[in-house]
């Protein structure tokens, strides 16, 4: 094997290491990744940044641009109204339903928005009429996910699995050259889910006292010179003790003890890390004379009695991709203005390093925000509405708040939707022209502003695949590709074409588990098409298998951003997708294998 073939191979292992860890932003890992590329001269320069100017990202970025047009001017609050009207069916109807319109939505839109519409709207209409949410959240996003497969600008991976496969100068797919497959793959996806969908967890209202047990939120509290408990012994103190209830962390003098013992006793301006439910937390800090945060007090004092009246609430909100808060700390929300709202404690998104133990030794206050992460906030209930004006942001309670937004506009992002709709879906110019006219419509018409496109794009999933699409060139230029394609060869010699083809969707459903779906095309679409040269088989039943593996990520929650949200919603564990998803993705991995194997 040659150095080259080594050095791609070893900076791909460390990426996927990197992506499964989430050591590092995605973005993070895509920029290093470029750096390494060139500094190991496995790429030159100009080939290393070509991601940026490859048409599947730019088609990508202008996409998202078009979700935030038709967001800002209410065609996505349409749609949410049209979907609450679906309450009056019985919950068996309603799962299929909901299915049916995230699939046939998320074909056009970017799924993660369309989610993101659900994730508000079942968290509003559960509290309301009593339904579990819980019931409806995953089949959503897996629907979605295949919807999202089901055309070429449904989702970025077929954009991908599209622009790459043309460098190798194989015929482009058309908009909807597979959307029989996909509508086949739903159809089994609808039926899976609306059948064990009763086996998901069953939670018939959301409220902050039963969403939050001993390990969601950790707040840090300060003791107040006259504290009762000033004096008292760890372990005399009631709250401490409870099950329910716990101290993390003992700050005194700037020293910090870690799971602080019973005889020590309290002493004024100490802090506490404490992890316990919102009702004891409550309950505590009336008692015990605790403050959250010396400035927070002050400012309380100073409000008239009007406001006083009105009375402080605890809203829980969860970052959604693109926000403006990704990377931000507790402590640098408090210095910000937050539309009159404190931020008082976090709930991490569970991964592989957000273990307990870790968010002990780091201050809970300096852990930086990630999507899916959630953020209870403090604030007087008069002042809700005003947290509407944060970009990217899911408000987890239910408060009905309506923007004025122009029927004029909203009408306008329709039309312009549908125009590019149009036009890529019937050949007269390529999907990025299409997408490229309907932002330079948008922009003519005021229908967005270019400040807003700065603020709400993803961002990372730029870099994402900026940093990615050049190690795939890197695997070319190294041969790494043809390497691999032909131990693979070696290895299924003797297998009829089906095996073959079904063993590459199988690891490409696998890899796209625990890593992005792009990332997953990126690497396993040069592969593909060596192995179809190697055999002299038909290549873009190879290109589908990729295209639909990498998006079938369904049995963890880590491999697609929509899963991810869910997941991060708190309402489900990683039971839940690693057995129904997995049941999920081993059913369409099979079907799939048969359906693309008569393609041959």
């Amino acid at each position: 094997m040659e150095l080259s073939i080594i050095l791609v191979f070893a900076i791909l292992g460390i990426s996927i290491l990197l992506f499964i860890t989430e050591l590092f932003p995605v973005d993070k890992i895509a920029f290093f990744i470029i750096v390494a590329l060139v500094l190991l001269q496995l790429t030159t320069p100009e080939e290393a940044i070509s991601g940026f100017a490859n048409p599947a990202t730019i088609t990508v970025l202008a996409l998202m641009i078009l979700a935030v047009g038709l967001e800002e001017n209410g065609v996505i609050q349409l749609l949410s109204d049209g979907i609450k009207k679906l309450k009056i069916l019985p919950l068996i109807l309603l799962t299929p339903a909901f299915m049916i319109l995230s699939a046939s939505i998320s074909a056009f839109i970017s799924t993660t928005a369309v989610v993101i519409i659900f994730i508000k709207i079942t968290a509003r209409l559960s509290e309301k009429y009593g339904f579990s949410s819980s019931r409806l959240l995953m089949p959503i996003s897996f629907a979605g996910i295949l919807g999202g497969s089901c055309t070429l600008m449904g989702t970025s991976t077929n954009l991908i699995v599209n622009a790459m496969a043309q460098k190798y100068n194989i015929e482009a797919f058309s908009f909807f050259e597979f959307s029989g497959y996909g509508i086949l793959f739903f159809i089994i996806g609808l039926i899976v889910m609306t059948v064990v969908s009763r086996y998901l967890p069953q939670k018939t209202q959301s409220s902050l006292s039963s969403d939050y047990k001993i390990d969601s939120y950790v707040f840090t509290v300060k003791v107040t010179e006259d504290s009762p408990l000033i004096g008292k012994r760890f372990g005399d103190i009631d709250f401490i003790n409870r099950e329910d209830s716990k101290v993390l962390k003992l700050i005194r003098n700037h020293q910090v003890i870690n799971a602080p013992g019973k005889y020590i006793k309290l002493t004024a301006n100490d802090k506490l890390v404490v992890m316990s439910d919102l009702d004891n937390f409550q309950s505590f800090m009336k008692k015990n004379g605790f403050i959250l945060n010396e400035k927070r007090q002050r400012a309380l004092l100073k409000n008239d009695k009007n406001d006083e009246e009105k009375g402080e609430t605890y809203i829980e909100t969860l970052i959604l991709p693109g926000s403006n808060l990704i990377g931000k700390t507790l402590k640098s929300l408090r210095r910000m203005s937050f539309e009159g709202a404190f931020p008082i404690a976090i709930k991490k998104r569970r991964n592989l390093r957000n273990t307990k133990e870790r968010l002990l030794r780091k201050n809970i206050d300096d852990i930086n925000l990630k999507p899916g992460d959630r953020v209870l906030l403090e604030m007087q209930e008069h002042k809700i509405s005003d947290l509407y004006n944060i970009e990217n942001i899911a408000i987890l309670n239910e408060h009905d708040f309506k923007p004025n937004i122009s029927k004029a506009k909203r009408i306008t992002a329709l039309f312009i939707l549908l125009a590019v709709i149009s036009l890529a879906a019937s050949s007269v110019v390529s999907i990025l022209t299409a997408s490229l006219i309907g932002v330079s419509a948008m922009l003519l018409t005021n229908i967005i502003q270019l400040e807003s496109v700065y603020q709400k794009v993803n961002w990372q999933i730029i870099f994402l695949l900026a940093g990615m699409i050049p190690l795939g060139i890197a695997m070319t230029n190294s041969g790494a590709d043809i390497w691999l394609s032909k131990h693979l060869l070696s290895l299924m010699s003797n297998q009829t074409p089906t095996i073959v083809l079904g063993l590459l969707f199988g690891i490409t459903i696998l890899l796209s588990g625990v890593i992005s779906n792009n990332a997953t095309a990126i690497i396993m679409t040069p592969i593909a098409i060596a192995v179809a040269g190697g055999l002299s088989l038909d290549i873009k039943p190879f290109l589908l298998a990729v295209m639909f593996g990498s998006n079938f990520s369904f049995f963890t929650p880590v491999g697609y951003q929509t899963n991810t949200l869910i997941y991060g919603t708190g309402i489900y564990k990683f039971k839940h997708f690693f057995i129904i998803g997995g049941i999920l993705s081993l059913i369409l991995w099979i079907m799939g294998t048969l359906l693309l194997a008569n393609a041959l």
